[in-house]
């Protein structure tokens, strides 16, 4: 199965800085069959980012996407519009459920509108520090999943990307510690589960996980040996390049 290593830049880098950036990893980064690397720069810097790639070494995804494909929507980007710029769109992520109030309708009607727009949905799940406190991680990763695949088909599934990102072990969240290796394995291995009961174990194996929570050239390794877990999510090293870099030779030293 392919590997995955997804850096998302969230609210930083203005335009051209996000060129120059992109261009210093392009320089430096060798491409592999076995391991997909990408970028989501801010929606902005999405169009010249897209003409500057080369899609053998990064591909481009949106940091988020409005459900509908077009409409009095004001402020807002469709996975219609942004068909043929990216291959990839982060969907759910904490920060959008959290500070922008998107809810699980949303989320499973962009994920429904990433696939017919022909976008791999990277689709976000992940408990708060409280509800990890309260054992409730169990039954809100359930919902968030399952809610957020209700809409897309069997056949469309193959299409989908799961990333598992612990609120409380996000490296903005206030109070966030690290997740043990052994404890993201456990709930890797529930998700595993849950999707062979729900579709199938071909299905379920054939799914792609990712991790994501203070991921650093330092514990990347230890994350991407995890059982199941086929890739990262990485937040402020991916804004480093020497890190980030570190980050994606780590993964193809995994691998081979």
């Amino acid at each position: 199965m392919k590997s995955y290593i997804v850096g998302n830049w969230k609210m930083n880098f203005s335009v051209g800085e996000s060129s120059v950036y992109l261009h210093k990893l392009l320089q430096r980064l060798r491409g592999s069959r076995s391991l997909e690397v990408v970028v989501a720069p801010s929606s902005i810097a999405l169009q010249p980012l897209s003409l500057q790639t080369d899609r053998k070494k990064i591909r481009l995804a949106a940091q988020t996407a409005n459900s509908h494909d077009f409409g009095a929507y004001t402020g807002e980007i469709s996975c219609t519009q942004l068909r043929g710029l990216v291959d990839y769109c982060i969907i759910g992520h904490s920060e959008r459920r959290q500070l922008f109030h998107l809810t699980d309708k949303d989320v499973r009607a962009t994920v429904a509108a990433a696939l017919r727009n022909q976008i791999t949905p990277i689709l976000c799940l992940g408990e708060t520090a409280a509800e990890h406190t309260f054992g409730e991680t169990h039954d809100v990763l359930r919902d968030q999943l399952l809610g957020g695949l209700s809409e897309v088909s069997t056949e469309d599934l193959s299409r989908v990307i799961i990333a598992y990102e612990p609120v409380w072990a996000i490296s903005t969240t206030t109070g966030a510690h690290l997740a043990a290796p052994e404890e993201v394995a456990a709930t890797i291995k529930y998700l595993r589960q849950l999707l062979t009961d729900t579709y199938g174990a071909d299905t379920a194996e054939a799914l792609p996980i990712l991790y994501g929570g203070s991921v650093n050239p330092s514990n990347a390794g230890a994350y991407l040996t995890i059982p199941g877990v086929n890739g990262l999510l990485v937040g402020s090293a991916s804004l480093i390049a020497d890190q980030f870099l570190e980050i994606i030779e780590i993964a193809k030293r995994v691998q081979d």
